[in-house]
């Protein structure tokens, strides 16, 4: 278990792609790890210009998009977490917003 946290906290961010339903992070050591936009509510509604508008944080163990006020960490992108108010299903085409 040591191992995979160890890798966990290595994994740093080489570049990020935004699509219209997609946002791809690819790492330094190779891998890429994508997730669907609606995982991350404020991403998904925001303009394209607006999910541009990031900068990465923490030697790249994160992005954060001032004009949303949003963080995401490498580390939940790799464990699979989306944002708190969104149930995730087995399909994430099926993902919903969740009101709180």
């Amino acid at each position: 278990m040591q191992h995979l946290d160890d890798e966990l906290r290595s994994a740093r961010v080489r570049e990020v792609e935004i699509s219209d339903d997609t946002l791809t992070v690819h790492l330094k050591d190779g891998r890429s790890v994508s997730c669907p936009l609606l995982w991350y509510p404020s991403l998904a509604k925001a303009s394209p210009a607006k999910r541009h508008n990031y900068r990465l944080i923490g030697d790249g163990t994160g992005i954060h998009w001032p004009d949303l006020d949003e963080d995401i960490s490498v580390r939940g992108m790799l464990l699979g977490r989306s944002d708190p108010t969104v149930e995730q299903t087995t399909d994430p085409d099926d993902a919903t917003t969740v009101s709180t």
